[in-house]
């Protein structure tokens, strides 16, 4: 890829972008070209040989190497001190549990979500505070920028081919954030997974984009959760009938509300695997119900959790009392958490 990117006849921005294009390279926005000193001086940031192999991409079934996550991450802006991320979280989706064969190739629009947890978060500048979610910061952007293009460029999952989504989803461009360790008033989600608090993980997780969960009124932990709980029971989602491990992101605000009645993460798991659920009259009215054997025969209401413990929870965002939640593709992925460099 990179011998033919650099030698272009032409060499204007427009052309190289159009090369990109043409030969299905791009998410369809502007690129940086990836010349060798870029390429090299990206590899040099982690103490791995070029040709390191990470393992095979599905679904078109790519070698994910040292240098070819190099490249796609120069060309989607990121500076050097981020490829550590970078490589970390690409090693995260290539773990059976995650199934990525099955989030890339699925008409379900879900991708891979980055959770960025410890020091480098801090370190490199990535924005766990307000509008984490969304466009501004650079490392966010370019960090899940790049994991995007290694899942299209090494996997082989370009829109309508072998990436099957019917709507696609915004985050498919980027998808990282920070936790905002700062300011949870509980132990962080690497810290959960048993790693030291000051060591730098990122947990990688098959989910669809952020639903807003709006409660500016609550200022009693039994209000923010009954509003949630409202919010997950949720027949559209494919938690709804394949269950699996969604993402309650709470906002600092929210999370301070229910922490001061004394709750911690696991109080709030168990609160919504006893609460966000749907009636078995609506349940069982649904067509994706009948796609399964029902793990909750006789169970009324239906629970949108198998476990308590399959609920991820973790804070994001700035004040202003909103939070949210995020689907998953269901319990045939995984969340996977790994330490980074």
């Amino acid at each position: 890829m990179a011998a033919e990117l650099v030698h272009l006849a032409d060499d204007s921005q427009e052309a190289f972008d159009n090369h990109l294009e043409s030969m299905g390279w791009s998410d369809g926005l502007p690129m940086v070209a990836p010349t060798r000193p870029r390429v090299e001086a990206m590899q040099a940031a982690v103490d791995r040989q070029s040709t390191d192999e990470l393992g095979v991409m599905p679904p078109r079934q790519g070698v994910a190497t040292i240098e070819s996550v190099a490249i796609n991450s120069v060309m989607a802006g990121c500076k050097p001190e981020y490829f550590p991320v970078v490589v970390a979280a690409i090693e995260a989706t290539l773990q059976p549990e995650f199934n990525l064969f099955a989030v890339q190739a699925t008409t379900h629009p879900c991708s891979p979500f980055l959770v960025v947890n410890g020091p480098i978060a801090d370190q490199i500048g990535l924005n766990g505070r307000y509008g984490a979610f969304g466009p501004g910061v650079r490392a966010n952007a370019t960090i899940g920028r790049a994991v995007r293009l290694c899942l299209l460029n090494i996997g082989g999952a370009s829109p309508g081919i072998l990436d099957r989504s019917t709507q696609g989803q915004p985050s498919k461009y980027a998808f990282c954030v920070a936790e905002n360790e700062a300011e949870s008033p509980w132990e962080p989600l690497h810290v959960e997974h048993g790693f030291d608090p000051d060591q730098s993980t990122v947990t990688v997780v098959g989910c669809e984009n952020p639903h807003n969960i709006n409660d500016h009124v609550s200022t009693e932990p039994e209000g923010v959760l009954v509003t949630m709980a409202g919010s997950l029971a949720n027949m559209g989602s494919n938690n709804a009938y394949l269950h699996g491990g969604p993402v309650l992101a709470f906002g600092p605000e929210h999370a301070a509300v229910v922490a001061s009645g004394g709750l911690s993460k696991d109080d709030v798991r168990q609160y919504m695997f006893e609460n966000a659920r749907v009636s078995r009259q609506v349940w069982e009215r649904g067509g994706m119900a009948k796609m399964i054997d029902d793990p909750f025969a006789g169970i009324d209401p239906v629970p949108i959790i198998a476990d308590p413990s399959d609920l991820i929870i973790i804070v994001v965002g700035g004040f202003g009392r909103h939070s949210s939640w995020l689907p998953t593709f269901g319990d045939s992925t995984k969340a996977v958490t790994r330490a980074i460099g």
